[in-house]
């Protein structure tokens, strides 16, 4: 989790705008269910008139109204009017004023009112009394506020509401009109509410999905250059189908976890906080009912991630599985058809994708028990404040309004938990991912440059081994042990020995794919771990064991060394390397297309092209690892003659499985399991070297290993 927040971090002032966009979304959220609960209480049931004290009322009326009345209260009373004709008109127009009027003048108006409604004879009675003695004024007050303690605020402000229009329709005022003017503004400011909810929904989920694409753009690049820097030790712990999953797939549950962070996980406490306030300033009583919702949410979803959170730390493992499958099968594609393994690899690929598919089903139906739980708790929620509302209104202490607002407030708490634990599905997974992004990213490189390192001056090209030993991370025994020898610029370095014998891994080593283990390497008198991996790889061409093709066009792969290479340098460089006869063949010649990988070109022209891929970048060091397996013995010869002609001033160290490759090397060295067991030349290893001899007569006829007759054979 602290991964996805960290990556938020560079987005902190969009992310505040969006918070700024929820909370006014929220607040029209919020605003909603008590519009609605004043169209039910106000506009329907009160005729839209929102005041206890009477817009207008009659003379007669006006003086009934102040029977029972103290002094405060009629002097309270006599300055809201103003006479015109018969009929008195309330000139105060402030709703703030108007409500402290109703809380103080409620009391009288509510006894009046009751008395006409009972007692019609007794009420002009009291009228043509003119004043009442205080007495019975204090006993009828009295025994009235009694009355009102027992019921809730809401119900004594309708009463008062329902003597207003009374009042209001005696002095000819149009109730209708009042009506349909008060529920066309409610209804008019509920569109209003609706559309700006409807604004800050499009602009919040835009923000939000433009910062995780941000961050999931942020994120590749880290893993992408992380990976960059990777020596072939980090790349072997890292499977490739591995790193290509937590590039991709894992990103993308991190890049979706974010947006609905910040369209939901973000909104749910402002709306479910609000939601509380608003329900506690209802006065209703029946916040328990609340508490009773959100423990019975928590429980769910509880109990579900408990059986599925181990499941989603299986997930991406399998995806990594079928990724490794998937990749294995597309490559070999050619050997699975030319063995006949058609049905094998199905089943193979198919047990990966049915163990993906199990885990996959096995969340999902857990999970999707989460919504008919929810739904089931909502309802029953909805049931249980019906139930409890319908007493209380039947008490007198609520009014229907007032109960549809409790309903529409605690289904907003509800829906915001909802939000948090619909986040319960996508969380887990997102945190895996982001712990196995973590992974990658805390991977630190075991080759590193110096902190102040070193340039190479007196730049020739010589190459030296001392002692040098390697063993491969995790390896019980030393892959290499002990070699020593020299590369000198204008003369050939040969490498040969049977498979597996350290030939690919002594080379290796001088580009610092792999660092030694002790003993050291040096370059022109610099140890290679004291120089700067790009100062040091940029003395070296290197063609590796597979050539390998970039998509392209023929001209961009030659460049791939040195991108400033003239059409002049990449034209010299494929002649070198033979490879100018079936370039020129093309209609496009150098722009010619090469395909992912290079599958539209042979083996022998990818690795002719690989070749004068390093020549191009014109290097100080070249080193080929066994580069010229795939040539004819013809192109072979042609290409040694060309390069030996045309590097003299390079070091050439060349790993060969022929003999006839490396024949008239100047140093020919002889590897058996990781140590040198022979050095020279042709003819002094034929003479001193069992293991050369070995590998030479198996290969070639007595004639042919005559050196002297062999470059008659040749030429």
């Amino acid at each position: 989790m602290g991964r996805i927040i960290k990556n938020l971090k560079p987005y902190w002032k969009t992310i505040v705008i969006i918070v700024l966009l929820l909370i006014l979304q929220a607040v029209c959220d919020l605003a909603l269910p008590q519009y609605t609960s004043d169209i039910i209480d106000t506009g329907i049931q009160n005729s839209g008139v929102e005041h206890v004290i009477p817009e207008a009322i009659t003379a007669s009326e006006y003086e009934k109204a102040q029977l029972f009345m103290t002094a405060q209260e009629k002097e309270q009373w006599i300055s809201l009017y103003q006479q015109d004709n018969d009929i008195y008109r309330c000139k105060e127009k402030s709703e703030k004023k108007l409500d402290e009027y109703d809380s103080l003048l409620v009391l009288p108006l509510l006894i009046v009112g009751q008395m006409e409604e009972a007692d019609t004879a007794q009420m002009q009675q009291f009228s043509m009394m003119g004043a009442i003695p205080d007495e019975i004024v204090g006993q009828v007050r009295e025994n009235t506020q009694k009355t009102i303690d027992t019921m809730g605020d809401s119900f004594v402000h309708a009463m008062g509401v329902s003597y207003a229009v009374k009042q209001d329709t005696l002095a000819g005022l149009d109730i209708h009109s009042i009506q349909t003017r008060y529920l066309l503004i409610a209804g008019g400011k509920m569109v209003v509410m609706a559309l700006l909810i409807a604004v800050t929904t499009i602009l919040v989920g835009l923000a939000a999905s433009k910062v995780a694409a941000g961050i999931g753009r942020d994120m590749r690049v880290s893993v992408y250059k992380n990976v960059m820097s990777f020596s072939n030790a980090e790349m072997d712990k890292f499977s490739t189908a591995s790193l290509i999953t937590r590039t991709t797939n894992d990103i993308q549950q991190i890049q979706m976890v974010t947006v609905l962070s910040l369209r939901m996980v973000a909104y749910a406490p402002i709306l479910g906080i609000g939601g509380i306030i608003k329900v506690m300033n209802t006065n209703s009583g029946m916040e328990w009912v609340i508490a009773v919702a959100v423990a019975s949410i928590m429980c769910l979803v509880l109990v579900l991630m408990m059986i599925a959170m181990p499941k989603f730390k299986q997930m991406q493992k399998l995806v990594d599985a079928v990724n490794l499958v998937s990749r294995e099968i597309l490559t070999g594609l050619s050997v699975i058809r030319a063995f006949g393994r058609e049905k094998k690899e199905e089943e193979r690929f198919d047990n990966a994708n049915k163990n993906l598919t199990k885990t996959m089903l096995f969340t999902n139906r857990v999970m999707t028990f989460m919504m008919p739980a929810m739904t089931l708790i909502m309802y029953g929620i909805n049931v249980l404040i019906i139930w409890v509302a319908a007493h209380r209104i039947d008490e007198g202490v609520m009014q229907v309004g007032s109960m549809t607002a409790f309903i529409t407030y605690t289904m907003q708490i509800v829906m915001s938990f909802l939000m948090l634990t619909m986040m319960s599905i996508f969380l887990p997974r997102a945190i895996v991912s982001a712990n196995r992004i973590d992974e990658v990213l805390n991977q630190q490189s075991s080759i590193k440059d110096k902190i102040n390192p070193k340039s190479i001056k007196d730049k020739k090209g010589v190459v030296v081994f001392d002692h040098v030993h390697f063993c491969y991370p995790g390896a019980k025994t030393d892959a290499i042990e002990d070699v020593s020898f020299v590369a000198e610029p204008g003369k050939t370095t040969a490498i040969i020995g049977s498979t597996g014998c350290g030939k690919t891994t002594l080379v290796n080593l001088i580009p610092r794919l792999y660092d030694v283990t002790k003993g050291s390497i040096t370059i022109d008198g610099c140890d290679v771990r004291d120089v700067s991996m790009k100062d040091l790889r940029s003395e070296i061409g290197y063609v590796p064991q597979k050539g390998i093709l970039f998509s392209g066009t023929i001209a961009s792969n030659l460049r791939f060394g040195k991108d400033d290479a003239s059409d002049k340098d990449i034209q010299e460089a494929a002649s070198i390397a033979q490879a100018t006869d079936f370039i020129e063949s093309k209609e496009e010649q150098y722009d010619a297309h090469i395909a992912q990988g290079g599958t539209n070109v042979s083996g022998g022209q990818k690795q002719r092209l690989a070749i004068a891929r390093a020549i191009a970048k014109n290097p100080r060091v070249y080193i080929f690892d066994d580069s010229f397996s795939a040539l004819d013995l013809k192109t072979d010869a042609a290409l040694r003659k060309a390069l030996s002609e045309k590097m003299k001033e390079s070091t050439m160290i060349i790993v060969a499985q022929r003999v006839s490759t490396i024949i008239y090397a100047d140093q020919i060295l002889v590897m058996d399991d990781g140590k040198i067991v022979g050095k020279g030349t042709h003819r002094e290893l034929m003479q001193n070297c069992e293991v050369y001899q070995q590998i030479a007569r198996s290969q070639m006829s007595e004639k042919e290993l005559d050196i002297e007759g062999g470059k008659d054979n040749e030429q």
